[in-house]
């Protein structure tokens, strides 16, 4: 495998405002075309991704290309002020490789091979796709990289999928037989198959899970998992590979999607030198109800944590989708709330799919900036226009920082291994669920967060809250030993401490490496129906001082005290009166245990009392209202809060102690101000940072 340099630092010095761009299908329209440019500057728009699904336009024959019309739209742009993502085409291969290279196309679980269709149908292990990858690449990074337009390389679109050809096959043993020494006998013990009499006495018999196979090996389950990201990874590093042989260095990035689970996104943190992702929330699904927001925001600072730098919004729609179960359009004022919602958790750009609505195909209907009537004159227009005027005003927010003083622990892996754990609801453990409720309770209040993978350095942080971390990789609990006793505040959940990285259970007791630093024994756990209810009952004079009682459900653990104190207590059925909510003083620090599952109240009132004792900042020293959430980036000595109203009603929030100045207006707003939101609606203001 060739090294080649990583982290190269991107060029542009402008906030970036742009699209997915698709001159190739309106190549018999050169009228459409200089529109397009006329529209763009209009627009505000600085930047186009180009060439994303471009292969057959590139390439109609084999070995015969046709890059003419690419050079014209780079020189264009050139000219006009305009840069580009020029994509690498790997994401939808041309009809004539499929026809004849068929072993480029996927085998599915079943064993059978897809026809040629779709996109993303393609092996990344096939030697001839590699191969023809590399040849495209190659092509464009002596073509492009130094084409004054060009600033990045935009590798592929939206890795996923998986394959399960003999190619594939045989590179999965290959990755086990290095994983585990080549030693079956030890995947055999860290599979544990004596279950059910699965053991392997030769590698050849090793294959992935399969409907009419194996599927109940569960650390086959996650080797295979691991497998597929690190296949993916290393096709990436495939396309890459070209690109880096060439003497002008463009940074290269890859667009990933919301919370997707087939690959875990921070095995790319060091091939990729910026990270993008894209967002379609349904933002008016949860009338009333921030959930949707507060799920979007966690996904940002997911990208952003990964690298700890500014990542891109790389895909958003201005309008709606075509392909959701609802496709409804943004109200008024909600692009760019949205939008800015981006810039505010770390975005250097706004982006959209698509420039200019395509004529047929499967995504015609989808939303655009040019509608089909082919104007200006239109709302979603007028909408993106507003946006390109905000970012102009916020040049000096590119790449400023989010600092966090709260990590939420939200880890793929561990991801893979609840959903599988064929444990006490397997009608919906809620893992997602359960962390974006944390999550959402510090971004209701202004609170900056990591969001990140039980792995990562949490030496800065005031505050980590890890949720049902059923799966504790090898030093993760003397991590939190050393957090803890560092002076750190720890909040776990039930259902943690119960498997290792293979997926078999600790034994000598839950929560396995995290019962020292949480200082309890989890005996069992109940699993309750769906009409089932408990209570959790604080214990009078309680060092957090929570009251009252609240409701559980789903899951009740039942455990033991050993250096931890009971905060509350379980009101009904036979464990009634035995620990609920936990506290273990550790070192310097400590360690929260909570039993049950909760309603957002108690978990709203609980990070309340934490996040204040630790004295953990908030954007806003300052009540917020109801769906008003501010959070801010940070630029030298300047501090940027963005002030968000998720109502569709208009809200009033008072200001802190400190003078602010409108980034957007100008206006200089004294100590203790009032400012107005309108609905959906969002203020930019900068402030000193206080140190």
């Amino acid at each position: 495998m060739t090294n080649f340099t990583t982290n190269v630092t991107p060029t542009w010095t402008t906030m970036l405002h742009g699209a997915d761009y698709n001159p190739e299908q309106w190549q018999h329209r050169p009228d459409i075309l200089e529109e397009d440019i006329r529209l763009m500057k209009l627009a505000k728009c600085n930047v186009m991704s180009v060439g994303i699904f471009s292969w057959v336009s590139l390439e109609p024959e084999e070995g015969v290309y046709t890059f003419e019309w690419l050079d014209q739209v780079l020189d264009r742009f050139a000219a006009n002020g305009i840069q580009a993502f020029l994509a690498t085409p790997s994401g939808a291969r041309p009809a004539w490789m499929s026809a004849k290279y068929p072993e480029v196309l996927r085998v599915e679980k079943n064993r059978v091979r897809n026809l040629h269709g779709f996109r993303h149908n393609h092996c990344f292990t096939s030697p001839v796709y590699r191969e023809k990858v590399t040849e495209m690449n190659t092509l464009l990074a002596e073509r492009y990289s130094d084409h004054p337009a060009v600033i990045g390389w935009h590798i592929s679109n939206e890795y996923g999928g998986e394959c399960h050809c003999d190619y594939c096959q045989d590179a999965y043993r290959t990755w086990l037989k290095k994983k585990y020494n080549n030693d079956l006998e030890q995947l055999n013990r860290a599979w544990w198959t004596t279950f059910w009499s699965h053991t392997y006495t030769d590698w050849s018999q090793v294959e992935s899970p399969a409907p009419h196979g194996e599927t109940q090996v569960h650390g086959m389950n996650l080797d295979w998992r691991r497998f597929v990201t690190d296949q993916t990874v290393d096709f990436c590093r495939h396309e890459i590979e070209p690109l880096r042989k060439v003497e002008r260095l463009l940074p290269v990035t890859t667009n990933f999607m919301e919370f997707f689970e087939g690959l875990n996104y921070w095995k790319f943190a060091d091939l990729l030198d910026i990270l993008s992702w894209d967002s379609y929330p349904t933002w008016h699904d949860h009338d009333g109800d921030t959930m949707q927001a507060a799920k979007i925001a966690m996904m940002h600072d997911i990208v952003r944590s990964i690298k700890q730098q500014p990542f891109l919004l790389m895909e958003s729609t201005p309008s709606l989708t075509n392909w959701q179960p609802i496709s409804k359009n943004k109200r008024p004022g909600m692009h760019l709330l949205s939008s800015l919602q981006a810039v505010a958790h770390g975005s250097d750009s706004v982006q959209y799919f698509q420039w200019r609505k395509s004529q047929g195909s499967s995504e015609k209907l989808h939303g655009a900036v040019v509608d089909h009537v082919g104007h200006e004159h239109t709302r979603v227009f007028r909408d993106v226009q507003s946006v390109g005027d905000a970012l102009e005003r916020l040049q000096s927010v590119r790449g400023s920082e989010v600092q966090a003083e709260v990590a939420v622990i939200f880890d793929w892996e561990n991801r893979w291994a609840v959903k599988d754990s064929q444990g006490p609801r397997n009608s919906g453990i809620g893992y997602e669920e359960t962390v974006l409720n944390f999550y959402r309770a510090f971004w209701e209040r202004g609170i900056a967060v990591d969001v990140i993978d039980m792995e990562q350095d949490l030496s800065k942080y005031k505050v980590v809250v890890a949720p049902m971390l059923y799966m504790v990789r090898e030093g993760v609990g003397e991590s939190f030993e050393r957090f803890v006793e560092g002076g750190g505040t720890l909040l776990s959940t039930y259902w943690s401490g119960i498997v290792n990285e293979t997926d078999l259970c600790f034994l000598g007791g839950f929560p396995g490496p995290l019962r020292k630093v949480l200082g309890i024994w989890s005996e069992e756990i109940d699993g309750l129906h769906e009409n089932d209810r408990n209570r959790l009952i604080a214990n009078s004079g309680n060092p957090v001082n929570l009251q009252g009682e609240y409701e559980i459900r789903d899951l009740c653990d039942l455990i033991h005290l050993e250096n931890a104190q009971a905060l509350a207590v379980y009101g009904d059925d036979f464990y009634a009166g035995r620990p609920a909510l936990t506290v273990n003083e550790y070192g310097q620090g400590e360690a929260y245990y909570i039993a049950a599952r909760t309603t957002d109240g108690f978990i709203s009132d609980l990070i309340e009392r934490i996040t204040s004792k630790a004295n953990v900042k908030r954007t806003l020293d300052t009540a917020l209202p109801q769906n008003v959430t501010a959070h801010a980036r940070v630029q030298g000595n300047d501090e940027f809060v963005f002030v968000q109203n998720y109502s569709d009603e208009t809200k009033l929030v008072q200001l802190d102690n400190q003078s602010y100045d409108d980034v957007i207006d100008g206006a200089a707003l004294s100590v203790n101000s009032t400012i107005e939101l309108e609905p959906f609606g969002i203020r930019i203001l900068k402030r000193e940072l206080s140190r």
